[in-house]
């Protein structure tokens, strides 16, 4: 990353930051500093010292230089007065931190040096950093490009969330199945993580709620007897791409009110007496426990809360410091709900302003509409949470009383303009009846916030128009859209190095901030030279992850080959399942027409399933038993290889993105919010093969419909196929032999060592007449798509001059822009220092 280093020109001992601070930027002072913490932070003799003792040094090195700039931008955001930004999210999946800084704060090659010229290499020094898993996908990527393009763009903020000690499981494959264990990244600690001694916050459950008549005759509540959980803050620096602008995700760990029981520890209980301590500290323990139980929803809620809790107070004590009473409360506070995780928010502050602070219900929920916000990120039914209201009764019973009175308002006002609408109060109503009563959140955080978006615009139209069509009719104005977006600086200068150098040599670096200036690459899209450079740099690229597969899974892949990849949580409606039936035919005319000319390929998958999800990890069986069919068949040779890669993470994602030739977006239209996989993959100069959904319209928009590969049915054409049935899975599986030998073949044990019942329910999903992924429906148009993807790849310059654009087109798609949008349209904050 040539050209990139900052503060050129500067003293040759430290440059000098605002407010006098001071920070390493050469190599010779940045060894010192890692000598330094090898001894004063680890105890180590620095001649004795390892891989593991210098990442740590390292990273401590680097964390000194962002608290410094930290402290200064708290200080200016301070001493301006500024409104600042709360973005709640119960997920960041932030990866690994090592890289990221080095490139942020501008002495990448400084540190380079410094680490080469005391013996080690930078590359094994990345591989001693845990990745930090603290999301499940999407949702939590997502938060963490944020973060750093918030403080790329100077917006004073906070990223707040739970510091779970045990992260999204690691994913191990046991002959051919996902077998989970625990992700203890923590389990050494973090140098990236400050664990702060204050402002440690109660967090109350359970207990019982009393109302009495306060001096003004005015009704008030007291949550009483409550079981107690301290929250204790933990901070992660966030540096902004090279301004001196560092922001903090906050995230909270549970710890017991105190160590042990003493009342249990004097009748010589002493399991008893510790064993509050060790429920209490559950709560931050693991990342999304299963569900499916009572003690697992038990949980889920109480980590909901616990979070949200902790910050509220957090942003009070804040406020506090300054303003008396709330009229300037949302002037100064903006409170961004990543999905529905952090809804019970709403309620939260409610209580803090009626039963603490004495406002009046509508003062308090006048302030509490102007602060929320709130984006959704799901079509999915199942993924719209619901509470059981005997379970919010007995864990939050303040807040499911609250709930009630927001719902009778709510429903108050509805009636008004629906008179005698029973369907209409029922339908919107954030109490569901039946057999037992729900809260919809989604429906909560929808009432209680002045801004509703969706993360793409057809996820957005698709809210407004079937999803929430009674609350976007009620709430004109309401619902808006801010497509999703991946930040440059991970996902390309980092991510991809020899991509990023060659771009700032043809356009400059420009582009790291302003995606934009990408546009400039399509005056070089006809250079055969220039396409020579860009080939080179993918095989480079392609060798770089085809080492990462001998590694994992050891298997020898075809560097000449496609590499047609498809990565992300392993879902129905995602349908890897579509992409095994393709490799199934594919392997088909292999054996059936060797003399075909289909382009060699390597399909890679990756990704993780829910531990409960079964269906979802038979079909991780099935991937991995057609790799071992396809891969020790001597006939296929080269030309086809099926790999698995397991336990995808961050840091693995940005192995295999720049690799990609070929990129497998195939949900159900309809079904994906927005997706960024999508970007990353394109952002990488690989070709997209998908359906209309989610952001993938807006890619085909940017980069023109002749650059990417659409096949399938729209969302519209899919919403009448599931609710009319004009042509059944099982009469496609009829009259096309092609696509029968290609289920007869899972039926049959072709890839199961001859079991035919262990993939029954997956080819009885395939030809119900009611799945509703419509696979069989979108399979002769994915085939038909991937023929032209195969004639595609055979033009080597063809498909490079295809790749080139997409990448010089993938503009939009920055997180900078998605930021700007929210900050200017929702937030009401200034960008970049602006006015």
């Amino acid at each position: 990353m040539k050209g990139l280093e900052k503060g050129k020109g500067a003293p040759p001992m430290f440059a000098c930051d605002c407010d006098g601070l001071f920070f390493p930027t050469t190599a010779e002072d940045i060894k010192k500093n890692i000598l330094h913490h090898v001894m004063s932070f680890q105890g180590r003799d620095p001649q004795r010292a390892g891989e593991s003792d210098i990442y740590k040094a390292l990273a401590y090195t680097l964390r000194d230089t962002m608290v410094e700039k930290w402290i200064a931008t708290q200080k200016a955001s301070y001493a301006k007065g500024k409104k600042r930004v709360y973005y709640l999210s119960l997920e960041f999946l932030v990866g690994r931190s090592l890289g990221n800084s080095m490139i942020n704060l501008g002495i990448y090659d400084a540190v380079q040096q410094a680490v080469e010229e005391l013996g080690f290499d930078m590359d094994l020094l990345r591989e001693e950093e845990e990745d930090a898993a603290l999301g499940n996908g999407g949702l939590g990527r997502l938060a963490a490009c944020f973060m750093d393009s918030i403080a790329t763009l100077k917006i004073p903020a906070y990223g707040y969330g739970i510091l779970y000690e045990y992260g999204l499981f690691n994913q191990q494959l046991i002959d051919g199945y996902q077998v989970e264990s625990p992700d203890s990244w923590m389990r050494y600690g973090s140098p990236w993580v400050f664990q702060r001694d204050m402002p440690v916050f109660p967090v109350h459950f359970y207990g019982r709620v009393s109302t009495y008549l306060d001096a003004d005759g005015n009704y008030r509540a007291q949550w009483l007897e409550t079981e107690d959980v301290m929250a204790l803050p933990c901070d992660i620096l966030v540096p902004g791409y090279q301004n001196d602008h560092v922001i903090n995700m906050r995230l909270w760990a549970a710890r017991a009110s105190r160590d042990i029981d003493l009342s249990f520890f004097g009748r010589g209980d002493y399991i008893g007496a510790v064993q509050h301590k060790v429920s209490s500290e559950t709560i931050s323990k693991v990342l999304y426990p299963p569900d499916h139980n009572l003690a697992g929803q038990e949980l889920r809620l109480k980590q909901q809360y616990f979070f949200v809790a902790a910050t509220l107070q957090d942003i009070m004590r804040r406020y506090k410091k300054k303003y008396s009473d709330f009229t300037m409360f949302s002037e100064i506070i903006a409170v961004q709900l990543n999905d529905t995780h952090p809804s019970i928010a709403i309620p939260e502050l409610m209580r803090l302003l009626l039963d603490i602070e004495g406002l009046s219900w509508e003062k308090a929920w006048n302030v509490c509409i102007k602060t929320f916000a709130y984006t959704n990120h799901t079509l999915m039914p199942e993924a719209l949470e619901k509470w059981h209201v005997g379970l919010l009764e007995e864990v939050l019973p303040r807040h499911m009383e609250i709930i009630y009175e927001i719902n009778r308002r709510f429903l108050e006002l509805v009636t008004l303009a629906y008179p005698g609408d029973i369907g209409k109060l029922r339908s919107m109503s954030i109490i569901e009846e039946g057999d037992e009563k729900k809260v919809c959140m989604a429906h909560l955080a929808i009432v209680g916030s002045h801004s509703v978006n969706g993360v793409a615009e057809l996820h957005t139209r698709l809210l407004k128009e079937k999803v929430f069509k009674a609350f976007h009719q009620f709430f004109p104005g309401k619902f808006n859209s801010k497509t999703n977006g991946i930040t440059p600086r991970r996902w390309l200068l980092k991510a991809n190095p020899r991509l990023a150098d060659l771009l700032i040599n043809k356009i400059g670096p420009g582009w790291i901030t302003d995606l934009n200036q990408l546009r400039g690459l399509e005056s070089w899209a006809d250079d055969m030279d220039f396409l020579g450079e860009w080939q080179a740099i993918k095989r480079a690229n392609k060798e770089r992850l085809a080492a990462l597969i001998r590694k994992e899974c050891g298997v020898e892949v075809n560097l000449d080959s496609m590499f047609d990849i498809q990565v992300k949580r392993i879902h129905e409606y995602k349908r890897q399942l579509l992409n095994c039936l393709h490799v199934i035919t594919l392997y088909h005319k292999i054996l059936r027409r060797p003399g075909l000319d289909l382009a060699p390929r390597t399909v890679i998958f990756a990704g993780k399933a829910a531990p409960t999800y079964w269906k979802a990890k038979l079909i991780i069986k099935l991937i991995n038993s057609i790799a071992e069919v396809v891969n020790n068949d001597p006939r296929v040779g080269a030309r086809l290889r099926v790999v698995f890669l397991p336990n995808y993470n961050v840091s693995q994602a940005e192995v295999i993105m720049p690799a990609a030739d070929l990129s497998e977006q195939i949900s159900t239209a309809g079904t994906e919010a927005s997706g960024t996989g999508n970007m990353k993959f394109s952002l990488n100069g690989a070709l997209t093969i998908g359906t209309l959904d989610g952001a993938n319209i807006e890619i085909q928009e940017e980069v023109g419909a002749e650059n990417i590969f659409i096949f399938g049915m729209t969302a519209e054409e899919a919403e009448f196929e599931k609710l009319n049935v004009s042509r059944t899975p099982m009469a496609i599986y009829r009259d096309n032999e092609e696509i029968a030998q290609t289920i007869d073949s899972i039926r049959d044990g072709s890839f199961s060592r001859g079991d035919k019942d262990l993939f029954r329910p997956l080819v009885d999903s395939l030809l119900d007449q009611h799945d509703p992924y419509l696979l069989l429906l979108d399979f002769e148009s994915y085939l038909a798509c991937q023929d032209r993807v195969n004639t595609a790849f055979l033009d080597p310059v063809a498909w490079s001059r295809m790749s080139v654009l997409n990448v010089a087109r993938m503009g939009k798609f920055s997180t900078d822009r998605t930021i700007k949008q929210y900050a200017r349209e929702i937030w009401g904050v200034p960008v970049n220092g602006e006015p």
